[in-house]
């Protein structure tokens, strides 16, 4: 990693908990738990991420935390945006339907959650 991707990547990580510490909920009984989950969220991912090489995954994963940024800040809420279906997302459990389903729905993963697993 060269010196200015990690400040890039530094600054963003400061600029996170700096949200975290100065975040206020829709709901003001919510916001404590939900600065814990900023601050919970940002130290899973980033050492998650940390023993990233890649240049291109290391930009892709600095294009998600702006991303989740912007939509959290935006939308007042910093859990990240559901993955919808895409249309006819429910396939029947057989033949190359659901393959096409499943490739679909891959395809359709938008940055912000590219960090979280089909699990989550």
């Amino acid at each position: 990693m060269t010196s200015a991707t990690r400040n890039q990547v530094l600054s963003l990580y400061m600029r996170v908990f700096r949200i975290a510490r100065g975040w206020q909920s829709t709901l003001p009984q919510e916001t404590e738990s939900e600065r814990r989950y900023i601050v919970q969220e940002a130290q899973t991912l980033f050492r998650q991420n940390q023993q990233l090489t890649d240049h291109t995954a290391i930009k892709n994963c600095i294009d998600e935390c702006e991303a989740r940024i912007g939509i959290g800040l935006h939308y007042r809420n910093p859990y990240p945006r559901p993955l919808y279906l895409p249309v006819m997302g429910l396939a029947t459990q057989k033949g190359r339907k659901l393959k096409a389903q499943q490739h679909m729905g891959k395809q359709a993963k938008p940055v912000y959650l590219q960090s979280h697993d089909e699990d989550n």
